[in-house]
């Protein structure tokens, strides 16, 4: 009897234990490596070896006749399940306050005639306010830079400009005006017909329909080109993005009435060096992006090494596709569990750390709820 109770009592080791938070849920490894410095030991080295942590999809819904969250959704791929994030941050009462965007994968704004506010964090939880830009704008091009973030574009018909760019410094919580965006991009200068990556220093913006490119130097203010990004004469329709450090394409080959297939390329060296293809969607996943499919319902986030795909006609599932070691690409499919009817959805991506679980989970409110 001593002996069973003393194998009861014996701890578990080294790579067992590592194993086993192999296959706990992301949110749960949180505590448990509060449980004692050998286990948080154990829950550092299975993240770091065993089953690394891979970057999240937020799904943010909004009602379409107030500005503020309804629900608040996020997909961890490491463990295969849908967050819902209880006590979302509202700005709701703030004066002004409009929809909540998303652009360029990673970032979410509002834009009001008296503010500004956006969220760089992996969570989206913590949102940054500052004034509202010079130029009045409805459908501008947003994306963070390094310390700035830049808003291109998208102006009100009675502005003077509608090609102004404006730039934010975090630092000095001021506005600089930039050199405007080129002439050719006039009748497309919105998000609606605009794609945008930022890679380094510079922002890029593409026309979806044709892979026009112009680079945007946040150092020199300048604007840089035209590039030609579309990959292949046969794509139709394209989305830029980020896949690592390399700029990326995501292209609907074939046209909106015969939707062929759906690929990834990336950026071989610097603009003008041309594209390698990266992978292709399987043909069972295209069938799900062919569907109602319309110029601008194809939506792509970028984050780390995944892509995340959905056709907002088609609102019902998510395709995703890790490129991993040797460049191979794993495709597949998850159902969106944040689909709420007549809700407007709002999606990006997170790279989340156990750092920014740790501050939500631990906190007083205890925000996630699997």
């Amino acid at each position: 009897m001593a002996a069973v109770r003393k194998a009861e009592e014996a701890p578990i080791h080294g790579d067992i234990l590592e194993a086993i938070f192999s296959h706990v849920p992301l949110i749960h490894l949180v505590h448990a490596s509060h449980v004692s410095k050998a286990w948080k030991r154990a829950v550092s080295s299975s993240l770091a070896h065993v089953r690394p942590i891979k970057p999240w999809l937020m799904v943010l819904t909004q009602s379409t006749r107030a500005s503020h969250v309804t629900t608040a959704h996020a997909y961890d791929p490491r463990s295969h399940v849908w967050l819902e994030i209880k006590h979302y941050p509202s700005i709701k009462n703030r004066r002004y306050s409009s929809a909540i965007r998303s652009s360029h994968s990673t970032l979410l704004y509002t834009l009001s005639p008296a503010e500004f506010a956006f969220s760089l964090d992996a969570l989206h939880l913590a949102w940054h306010h500052a004034p509202a830009p010079r130029v009045w704008r409805t459908d501008p091009i947003v994306a963070r830079v390094g310390q700035r973030v830049v808003v291109a574009g998208g102006a009100c018909e009675f502005e003077d400009d509608p090609l102004a760019v404006e730039m934010y410094d975090m630092e000095s919580d001021t506005w600089i005006m930039c050199q405007s965006m080129p002439e050719l991009l006039k009748g497309s200068s919105a998000s609606t017909w605009i794609s945008v990556a930022v890679a380094g220093d510079m922002m890029h913006v593409t026309e979806k329909n044709s892979g026009v490119t112009y680079s945007f130097d946040t150092i020199t203010r300048r604007w840089e080109g035209p590039y030609d990004l579309r990959p292949d004469q046969s794509v139709c329709y394209c989305v830029t993005g980020t896949l690592g450090k390399r700029l990326m394409v995501a292209g609907v080959v074939g046209d909106a009435e015969n939707v062929k297939g759906v690929k990834l390329w990336a950026l071989k060296g610097e603009l003008g060096s041309g594209m390698e293809e990266v992978g292709e969607m399987p043909k069972e996943m295209v069938e799900k992006v062919r569907s109602g499919l319309v110029f601008g319902s194809v939506e792509v986030t970028c984050v780390g090494d995944f892509v995340y795909l959905r056709n907002t006609a088609q609102p019902e599932e998510v395709m995703m596709c890790e490129v991993v070691s040797g460049g191979l690409c794993e495709w597949k499919s998850v159902s969106n569990v944040a689909l709420n009817g007549g809700m407007r959805m709002v999606v990006c991506g997170g790279d989340v750390r156990m750092e920014d679980l740790q501050r939500a989970v631990m906190s007083e409110n205890g925000i996630f709820c699997m």
